[in-house]
């Protein structure tokens, strides 16, 4: 579920890309991202440092095109990976790996408290960090050879996504078992 929550914001804005303008596509976005900053809230959780800067973000380019409608269908791709690359890439650089808050909220506090944990968990971000990277040389790839197929920037996009989805759901395993912490000492990617 927290998974499905973290990516539905992204996945409506890439299934409107498709449908709709580029300025429907990140408002929407960025509504599901409010909407799932209310759900934490409303559970009691912490605004996350995600969910908060997707929302700016993707505000703020759907505002950039309502002012600007000339921004292309890649340059606006492109422009949400360099967001979100910017949001991992930061968030690390100001020791808040991104997905230590969902880790943190998913554990028990003497789980958190290991110093394995951190570690982890900046692991888990920076396969994020690759990922949103990914993306984004797939989308300048597209943007200075425009004769390749669409298709190929969606591979990559996709392949990038999902390699880092199975690497957060692997990865506390694998420590588990390397390390062996207890069962439920370590966060599940739900």
């Amino acid at each position: 579920m927290t998974i499905f929550l973290i990516l539905a914001p992204y996945g409506v804005y890439t299934f409107l890309m498709f449908m709709t303008s580029a300025t429907v596509s990140v408002f929407a976005g960025s509504a599901i991202c409010i909407a799932t900053i209310a759900i934490d809230v409303a559970r009691g959780r912490s605004v996350k440092i995600l969910a908060a800067g997707s929302a700016i973000l993707f505000a703020g380019i759907g505002l950039f095109l309502a002012l600007h409608p000339t921004l292309s269908t890649l340059g606006v791709k492109l422009s949400v990976d360099i967001g979100i690359f910017v949001i991992s890439l930061g968030s690390m650089l100001a020791r808040r790996p991104f997905t230590l808050q969902y880790a943190i909220e998913s554990v028990p506090a003497e789980t958190a408290a290991m110093p394995g944990f951190l570690t982890a968990n900046y692991i888990i971000t920076a396969a994020w960090t690759v990922a949103a990277l990914l993306m984004m040389a797939a989308n300048i790839v597209l943007l200075y050879f425009p004769g390749l197929p669409v298709w190929s920037g969606l591979a990559v996009a996709f392949a990038a996504r999902n390699s880092a989805i199975y690497f957060t759901k692997w990865y506390p395993e694998y420590r588990q078992i390397k390390y062996g912490a207890p069962d439920g000492a370590l966060p599940e990617a739900q």
